[in-house]
């Protein structure tokens, strides 16, 4: 859609709407990441608009990580960064989907496994109690971002063998199983990939990830659902909004 076609129907300010264009081409791939954006002058003139309505939709692209600039050289594309607002339960097609982003899933691997002793224990298994393993690879806007390793007790963990585990399992657990979700404790540190996460993410040894543990209860306060999540470092980021007053 142009830009004079977008003015005809959205009442949101010029720079609001230049923005939503060129972050469209870019998360579309028109601009290839580290490739030179047209410059100021070529936008004025494309879009029509004054330098000042310009070079504020550039200052929202640069705060959202989209574009960044170099001394004398110009303004180039980003590799787009995603960012999960962390302010209640949801899964990664849910957070990601709706600020229009495309997602999908690959499955690795789907297994019942005697699982590690860490393991047991936040799922407060006893320890000759098995476990089921969900092994993912999962993508945004077709790039491969995070290897995602869930763990279930058996007794939920079987009834996901048929599902379409492709899609985000939180509405698989809610709507097809009948579970409702509680809440979650997340921990988050910086680690170096190693041999089988850098082959599904196509990074190097070593690159630097972001490392997620998440464990899910039901509404009893019961786990249910353990997670390692393995973020690349260079496409996702978490923001977290909390709040000062005191229980």
């Amino acid at each position: 859609m142009s830009l004079v076609e977008r003015k005809k129907i959205s009442h949101q300010p010029l720079y609001l709407q230049i923005k939503e264009v060129l972050k469209e081409q870019i998360l579309k791939g028109d601009f290839s990441p580290y490739e030179r954006m047209p410059s100021e002058s070529e936008m004025m003139a494309k879009f029509k608009v004054s330098r000042i309505t310009v070079r504020q939709a550039l200052k929202d692209l640069h705060s959202e990580g989209l574009i960044f600039t170099a001394q004398g050289k110009g303004t180039f594309a980003s590799k787009p960064k995603a960012m999960q607002e962390v302010e209640y339960l949801e899964g990664f097609e849910e957070a990601m989907n709706p600020k229009g982003y495309e997602t999908s899933a690959r499955l690795i691997s789907l297994k019942e496994i005697n699982p590690g002793q860490s393991v047991k224990e936040q799922l407060g298994l006893s320890q000759k109690e098995k476990a089921v393993e969900i092994v993912r690879v999962r993508y945004l806007n077709r790039e491969p971002v995070s290897v995602d390793t869930s763990y279930f007790p058996v007794r939920i963990g079987h009834k996901l063998f048929p599902k379409n585990l492709e899609k985000d399992i939180f509405p698989l657990l809610e709507n097809d199983l009948g579970i409702a979700l509680g809440k979650a404790r997340i921990s988050l540190e910086a680690r170096a990939a190693d041999a089988a996460i850098a082959l599904h993410l196509g990074i190097e040894v070593g690159s630097p990830i972001m490392w997620v543990e998440r464990l899910t209860h039901d509404r009893d306060e019961n786990p249910i659902d353990y997670e390692y999540l393995a973020f690349r470092g260079d496409a996702y980021k978490y923001r977290f909004t909390i709040d000062r007053t005191l229980p």
